[in-house]
């Protein structure tokens, strides 16, 4: 059985590579504090917004999607779930706002891990049990097409290995020799790679992501959704899991790719943190320059909804307003028309 040993782990990722990556996040991190000082219906509004999206990321990860129209009526509780499928995307948003409300209590011990567990499978008899027959670790790509990645922990051995995971990263924390985000990286990587469920492993490694980072104070993925960063680059994700879990039940894998995607994910999140929170914090910047702060910053072509996604605080009539005034400036032209209408910066 793979050997739970964090020293050896967090060691292996002292890399020069690693260290900047953990660097910048801390220079964002450090900011934190200072941008959370922001309105609060203004907070309240991101949080929202990354838990709808993270609800919707996570789940299709897996192939568990419906569509758009349903999920405005399920996240507006005005609709009953329908199928399986809706009931796991409800279940999903209840253990978020759970984690959410509860993280700094809720320690990473083998029940409380079953206990989420069992309310993201509520709707199922399945739920709150490790796995009962040895399973492969599988990935599903953008068309719900399941293949296999890598062999996982048998169902025999996954109760001891839960314990000894879970042991592990109790005594690093306790120790405080390796950062907590580098910790939380090869716990959820270790939790993987054991794949201690029957179904849900994917869903449950990125709700402990969450708990893990807003316990060690990184409260990024409150207010942006890393599912989402993660879902966008579902390609990437896998390979550096597959990269990252050769070897890993001969104590012989390398966890450098996976960790550096994780935390280019965690930075990227802080990046548009940021970018959301910079216009509320000066507050002499006009609503019209932070639209046009906003698309100048994009990459790209910009839809109406991310604008607002990025400046909750101003309606929608606001930047229908000021979009059309920027475009008849010639500032931006818009491309394509309804729901695929976006925007784009003239250069």
């Amino acid at each position: 059985m793979h050997i739970f040993d964090y020293d050896k782990a967090l060691e292996s990722l002292l890399s020069p590579e690693i260290m900047t990556l953990i660097a910048a996040i801390h220079e964002y991190k450090g900011r934190q504090d200072f941008l959370l000082n922001a309105k609060d219906e203004v907070l309240d509004a991101l949080i929202e917004v990354s838990r709808e999206k993270s609800v919707v990321a996570s789940n299709r990860i897996e192939g568990v999607s419906t569509p758009d129209y349903r999920l405005r009526d399920l996240f507006d509780e005005d609709a009953e779930p329908r199928d399986e499928d809706e009931l796991a995307i409800c279940a999903y948003r209840e253990c978020f706002t759970s984690v959410l409300a509860n993280y700094s209590a809720m320690q990473p011990t083998p029940e409380s891990i079953l206990a989420l567990h069992k309310q993201l499978f509520s709707h199922l008899p399945t739920g709150g049990a490790w796995k009962s027959e040895d399973s492969a670790i599988t990935e599903m790509d953008g068309e719900g097409r399941e293949s296999a990645l890598s062999r996982a922990v048998t169902a025999a051995d996954t109760p001891l290995a839960m314990n000894l995971l879970c042991d592990a990263y109790g005594k690093a924390m306790a120790q405080g020799r390796f950062n907590p985000l580098l910790l939380t990286v090869v716990f959820i990587f270790d939790f993987l790679c054991i794949h201690p469920f029957q179904d849900g492993n994917g869903r449950m490694s990125r709700l402990l992501a969450l708990l893990l980072t807003c316990r060690a104070g990184y409260m990024v993925g409150k207010y942006v959704s890393v599912d989402q960063i993660v879902e966008e680059s579902r390609a990437d994700y896998y390979d550096t899991l597959r990269a990252s879990s050769r070897g890993w039940h001969e104590n012989a894998n390398d966890l450098k790719p996976f960790a550096e995607y994780i935390l280019n994910a965690v930075l990227k999140a802080y990046k548009e943190f940021a970018l959301r929170l910079d216009g509320l914090v000066h507050e002499h910047t006009s609503k019209s320059d932070r639209i046009r702060n906003v698309i100048a910053a994009a990459e790209g072509t910009i839809s109406k909804r991310e604008i607002l996604e990025r400046c909750p605080d101003i309606s929608v009539v606001t930047v229908s307003v000021v979009l059309k005034r920027l475009c008849d400036e010639g500032f931006i032209c818009k491309t394509g028309n309804g729901r695929n209408a976006a925007y784009v910066r003239i250069e």
